[in-house]
This record gives C-alpha cells, structure tokens and sequence, in this order.
C-alpha cells in the first residue's frame, strides 16, 4: 500500500519565516474582527504562534545570523530589543480578556511593534539568508526550525530572548505553558492568565 506523503508546508527556512509572518498578520486581523469566544480563540492562536516562532527564531536564527552575516550582531541585537519590547506588550495582552475595554488598543500597539520587527527581520536577516545558505543548508535549518518550534513555550516570557537563555529556561517553561493550556482546555473556562 502506498501513502502520499504529508504536505510538509514550506521547507525553506526562509520560505517558512515568511510564511509565518504572514500568519501572524492573518491572525491579528481575525482577533481584531471577531468577538466573544471566537475571539479568544484566535488570540490563543495567535500568542501561541508568535511564542513559538519568536523563540525558534531565536534559538536558530538569530545565532546564525549573528555569525554569518556582515553586521549580523547589531543586526541581531536590534531584533532581540524589539522581541523582547513585544514579549513585555503580549504578556499584558495574555493576561486580559480579549472583550475588556482597551484591548482591542493594547493589541494595536502589539501588531504595530510586531509588524515593525517582521520587516526589519525580513529585510535584514531573512533575505540575506538565502544567499548565505544553499539549498539544502536552508531545508536543514527549516528542519531545526521545526524542532525548535516543538519544544517552544506557547506563551511569551520576557526576558528570556537569547538561544542560551531559551535552551536553559525554554523546556521547563513549555512544560508548564503547554500544561496550563490543556488545562484551560479542558475545563472550557477564562483563560486569563
């Protein structure tokens, strides 16, 4: 019996980042248009995907990066402030309810700073990755990417934007946070933090 193999999305690292900012654009225009539980919804999406992405980035990018490209550590430098500034934004927003009067601000201030840094990361990092890495070089970091990805915490956690920092902090943190999730899964209730 033969199977048709999985569609794996993108396996291009530079492919994949691109991709997922464009997610993330996605789901901020569905927290901003929807209300009630299906806004909460896409918000839990939406912290979920920015935690992760910004701490794969972190642990596989930004080091690269820092190594390999001309300028890569103040390149590298100005994305982890701005990292960490959105982490201190989407904690705040974490711990509201997504239909309290102000949110809908608080998460205007989180799209503007994450939006900002995407396009600094885009053009400063991404692009200049692909001409640094062949091929199968940037296939192998999507494929890390992923890994890291998996065992990423799934909500923000300020102060911990460096590979050292999430390598140590990272497993634990994403125990407990995908714990919690399951928990407030579960019982179907406020998932305020």
């Amino acid at each position: 019996m033969t199977t048709k193999p999985a569609e794996t999305g993108p396996i291009d690292i530079v492919d994949l980042l691109f991709a997922q900012h464009g997610q993330i654009r996605d789901l901020f225009a569905q927290v901003e248009a929807t209300s009630g539980d299906e806004r909460r919804e896409a918000f839990d999406k939406l912290v979920r995907l920015l935690a992760v992405h910004e701490t794969a980035e972190e642990e596989i990018v930004h080091p690269l990066a820092k190594r390999k490209l001309p300028g890569g550590e103040g390149i590298v430098e100005d994305r982890l402030h701005e990292e960490h500034e959105a982490k201190q934004v989407l904690k705040r927003l974490d711990q509201m309810d997504p239909n309290d009067a102000g949110f809908l601000e608080t998460l205007n201030e989180l799209r503007i700073a994450v939006e900002t840094h995407a396009r600094a990361e885009e053009r400063y990092e991404f692009e200049r990755l692909r001409t640094e890495f062949d091929d199968a070089q940037r296939r192998a970091l999507a494929s890390a990417f992923k890994s890291a990805e998996a065992m990423a915490p799934t909500h923000p956690h300020p102060g911990a934007e460096s590979a050292a920092k999430n390598m140590l902090a990272g497993p634990p943190l994403a125990v407990a946070d995908r714990v919690r999730d399951m928990i407030r899964e579960a019982m179907g209730k406020d998932k305020r933090r």
